[in-house]
């Protein structure tokens, strides 16, 4: 697939030939500090899945050295990560870099930039997250010893691909780039939609609690069941979704999904909490779980269990410490409870913002999977 106005072969370049590579920098822990600064570090975590998040456990740098000075990145630059799990290809993300000298590389990381004459910028970094690229790194890496392996600049350095010229490059990056926008912009709107539900949850519950309705303790509007019927057997998930998903209470949710059809939990929606962390999912679909910490909770007669749990969302539960916590910590928190009307329609206004960033949840979705179409049809 190419732009009509271009014709002719794409030549075979190494990318060592047309990329400068440079390995990040170990930046000593005793120098992060905690509060932003004037430089913030760029580490594995902040490189999450094709995304550029500087929120994941943010590290910043007050200032550089003649050495450090070299790690400054740039805008155009590609950064790609290079140590994960090979079987469950939790690395080989890459992202490219729109600010100039705010950002530092550190180790495990690696910067690729377009040589001079070589390649227009943005270029690569829309070769490197195609498949076409991933399927090779991914090559690479099991040629590694053990699971947990790091990709050697080098073997990226030898890897082949088909290059336009450079007007061509220069179209397709900056249609790509548009792309790249349009996600980048729907990636907003999913998170003010998120600050929205948090604001409007924060307001709700203070005026209910002010209200001073009947005060109440959780284990008097909920009980529990643990999950040993539930548990999944294998941990060999599968990507096929009409199969039944196996949960965890923190981020992931979605662990995968597993053709176990016994210990399969149908029964109504539930809120899944994690005794140690304190982690919390509301499920309204059925399935199984990975570990016994996970307690299963539902609502006692007249209890909104939706309510109950943005309730919880709002006390903003947080772990201190390696135990479990919902019998001795949570079943005694006293929460102000309000009529059943009143339960209802706080849990359908919220519900409707949940459902808001669901529709464009699947946006970003599909966008995702336009770019990679494209992506694979445009590189050979």
């Amino acid at each position: 697939m190419r732009f009509p106005e271009f014709i002719g072969e794409w030549k075979v370049e190494r990318l060592g030939d047309i990329i400068e590579f440079k390995a990040g920098y170990a930046f000593p822990s005793s120098g992060m500090l905690n509060a932003k600064s004037t430089y913030q570090l760029i580490k594995m975590s902040n490189v999450y899945r094709n995304e550029l998040r500087l929120d994941r456990n943010p590290s910043f740098w007050d200032r550089v050295n003649v050495k450090q000075t070299e790690f400054l990145l740039k805008k155009g630059d590609t950064i790609l990560t290079l140590t994960g799990t090979v079987g469950k290809k939790d690395f080989g993300y890459s992202v490219q870099i729109n600010e100039d000298d705010k950002y530092l590389l550190n180790q495990r990381l690696v910067l690729l930039r377009e040589k001079k004459g070589k390649s227009v910028n943005g270029f690569v970094g829309q070769v490197v997250s195609n498949e076409k690229f991933l399927d090779d790194f991914f090559e690479i890496a099991k040629g590694g010893t053990g699971n947990q392996t790091n990709v050697g600049i080098e073997g990226i350095k030898n890897l082949s691909f088909h290059f336009p010229f450079e007007p061509e490059q220069r179209k397709i990056a900056e249609f790509l780039d548009l792309i790249d926008r349009r996600i980048q912009t729907q990636n907003k709107i999913i998170g003010e939609l998120k600050v929205l539900k948090s604001t409007l949850r924060n307001r709700l519950f203070h005026d209910i609690i002010n209200q001073r309705y009947k005060d109440l303790l959780i284990k008097d509007v909920l009980e529990y069941e643990q999950p040993t019927k539930y548990l999944v057997s294998t941990t060999d998930y599968s990507s096929d979704r009409s199969l039944v998903p196996v949960l965890t209470a923190n981020k992931a949710f979605i662990l995968g999904y597993t053709d176990e059809c016994f210990g399969i939990y149908d029964k109504s929606d539930c809120i899944i909490f994690d005794d140690f962390t304190m982690d919390m999912k509301y499920v309204n679909f059925q399935f199984k779980v990975k570990s016994s910490a996970i307690k299963i909770l539902k609502p006692k007669p007249g209890v909104n269990l939706k309510f109950v749990f943005e309730y919880l969302l709002f006390l903003n539960l947080q772990s201190g410490e390696h135990k479990r916590h919902y019998i001795s910590e949570v079943e005694p928190m006293i929460i102000a409870l309000p009529n059943i009307d009143l339960q209802d329609d706080t849990a359908e206004f919220l519900s409707s913002i949940d459902k808001k960033i669901s529709i464009e949840s699947e946006v970003f979705s599909l966008l995702l999977k336009q770019k990679q179409y494209l992506l694979s049809n445009l590189f050979i």
